[in-house]
């Protein structure tokens, strides 16, 4: 579920009586649990969790995981860790960074806080090489047997292992959970596009910064979509504003992951299905590498798009087998119980 901000009583009440009808094992929220999150006060941000938990009724024991969204933690221009890690401490099973990793009935599960992934914020993306590494090592560790981390092929006479040459079979990680759906790129012409804007090339963006500073090297033009700029590199005022500037563009008209993040989240965990949000509607989309990317709709009326949620479950076989359950709109609602009143009413003055 995505967006749980905004609910009327009558999203509440479908909500409740999808869980006590459906009664699933696990819950998940995938961010933008509040409209404005990221500007409330601790004690305010305990009551809007606590107010979600207060949904699940007498299922309110079931394992619940919440994923930060960019209305939780905040945009690229004020993303910091401290506020990252006042929103991830009252959520159960991420760390400071808003990352976490557990396992419900043998289904592995992974976390990442894709609005630090987005946005290239230095400390969060440190804690997100890490956690991946480690996560990838696991999973590697786990089906393989001993395996070095991020690359089970280790070449003779070097100690250089990169995350590339992770041997792990495509679908055998984990279940992947994060808020911005992953880049698309442009071979990629299987599934459904969430919208247009969402096949892109970062490559125009690269060009723009060739034209503008001839001082920044390719490495460093990797600031605004996440890589770390090594020291020896001249960073000039001029150069951070022009990063600054295609971050928060990259992020008010794409609201996607960049291409060497998703490339990394591809490559290191091999997920064995992916869910983001944030787009507000339903899409099933096939990555080139078989990955499955499911992006789940809202839960709000004030966003576009046809409301619902996503019913999935895992079988021992590793078959998932994935249910859009869509709602119908406040007003469709309200319009039709007042169409029931108009007839009944005509429908009694007729019989006198």
């Amino acid at each position: 579920m995505h967006n749980l901000h905004s609910l009327s009583c009558l999203f509440v009440f479908s909500l409740y009586n999808s869980i006590q009808t459906l009664k699933p094992d696990m819950i998940v929220v995938l961010g933008d649990i509040s409209a404005k999150g990221s500007e409330l006060t601790e004690r305010k941000w305990i009551s809007v969790i606590e107010q979600f938990e207060g949904i699940s009724g007498h299922h309110s024991s079931l394992p619940l995981l919440i994923s930060l969204g960019d209305k939780d933690v905040g945009t690229c221009a004020n993303l910091e860790r401290k506020i990252v890690h006042r929103r991830a401490k009252h959520l159960p099973g991420l760390d400071s960074c808003g990352y976490g990793a557990f396992e419900v009935s043998n289904v592995s599960f992974v976390s990442l806080n894709a609005v630090a992934l987005l946005c290239g914020n230095h400390d969060l993306w440190c804690g997100a090489e890490k956690f991946m590494e480690r996560e990838s090592h696991h999973f590697q560790t786990k089906n393989q047997g001993e395996c070095y981390p991020l690359g089970c092929e280790k070449r003779e006479g070097s100690t250089d292992i990169s995350w590339r040459q992770n041997s792990m079979e495509s679908g055998s990680g984990p279940v992947i959970l994060l808020h911005f759906p992953l880049h698309r790129f442009d071979a990629e012409i299987t599934g459904v596009p969430t919208s247009s804007e969402a096949i892109v090339s970062d490559h125009s963006l690269f060009r723009q910064f060739s034209q503008v500073q001839n001082k920044v090297t390719i490495d460093s033009m990797c600031i605004m979509i996440g890589c770390l700029v090594h020291s020896s590199y001249e960073i000039t005022s001029m150069t951070v504003n022009l990063c600054d500037y295609h971050i928060r563009r990259l992020y008010d008209h794409l609201h996607i992951l960049p291409a060497n993040s998703t490339q990394y989240i591809l490559q290191a965990l091999k997920p064995r299905i992916i869910f983001n949000a944030h787009i507000g509607s339903f899409s099933d989309f096939l990555h080139a590498d078989g990955t499955r990317e499911v992006t789940v709709p809202a839960m709000t009326c004030k966003t576009k798009g046809v409301l619902g949620f996503v019913i999935t479950a895992f079988d021992t076989k590793g078959t998932v087998t994935l249910s859009c359950c869509l709602l119908a709109k406040e007003w469709h609602v309200i319009m039709g119980y007042l169409a029931f009143l108009c007839l009944t009413a005509l429908s009694v003055k007729l019989s006198h």
